[in-house]
């Protein structure tokens, strides 16, 4: 039996970040195709969004698709794609059920419409709930997102509205996709890869990073839980200095 982990008077993080990787190589260990491996993972945000809310997480991001994600076998990315419909529409009945609020960053232009469509409605649908507030970046890449509010700023200060010595770096943070969201306190990264893959950059500053071989469809509460003691055992200063 595997060994459970208590984090009776432990501090929460009130945002996590994840970073859900090694679909792929949990299907070939078990000479399974590629889709398999994303059909188990899909499975496995649904049981860790439950157990971050029930352990007292707040915000859970969890990086879905990348903007590099389209570079994959043009058969993977359609699987990807009809399993995010199907996650999609289930998540509206579970988030109403679940009282979660479930917001997605990323840009959409690039989304078939009927997915757009599906967004929105779970948007709209889930926004007064008050539970666990589930992120999903979907087509998202960070760079992009920093582009995309610079681009906006920049037009802001041609259209007279704004000047530039009024930009500072809340000006920025508002005008990302998470504009109101917390920084992530933790980000996990699962399958033993240590890099952030263009997720977060900005938001992730001052994040305490967790890294594990464990492959994101293994990737269970006790795993969680772990994560959560590896952040209590950190000393967060912030840039500062911890007074004795």
């Amino acid at each position: 039996m595997a060994e459970q982990f208590d984090l009776s008077g432990m501090k929460i993080p009130e945002h996590v970040a994840i970073i859900l990787d090694g679909n792929g190589r949990w299907a070939k260990k078990r000479l399974l195709p590629r889709n398999a491996g994303h059909a188990a993972g899909a499975k496995t945000v649904e049981k860790i969004i439950e157990d971050a809310h029930d352990i007292g997480i707040k915000y859970l991001t969890m990086y879905a698709f990348s903007t590099e994600n389209w570079n994959r076998p043009q058969e993977e990315v359609k699987a990807l794609m009809k399993l995010l419909r199907n996650y999609l529409k289930d998540c509206i009945e579970r988030a109403n059920k679940n009282n979660m609020r479930v917001k997605v960053i990323g840009e959409r232009s690039r989304l078939d419409s009927d997915i757009i469509e599906k967004i929105d409605e779970l948007e709209e649908c889930s926004k007064e709930n008050t539970g666990i507030y589930f992120i999903i970046a979907l087509n998202y890449g960070s760079r992009d997102e920093i582009t995309r509010a610079v681009r906006r700023l920049a037009q802001d200060c041609v259209n007279g509205t704004k000047k530039p010595e009024e930009i500072h770096e809340k000006s920025i943070s508002d005008c990302l996709d998470t504009a109101g969201i917390p920084d992530p306190d933790l980000l996990i990264r699962t399958s033993g890869e240590i890099r952030l893959s263009n997720y977060l950059l900005w938001q992730l500053a001052y994040t305490e990073f967790y890294f594990t071989d464990v492959l994101w469809p293994d990737f269970d509460k006790n795993e969680l839980k772990k994560a959560i003691i590896k952040y209590n055992q950190r000393d967060r200063r912030f840039g500062g200095v911890k007074e004795k």
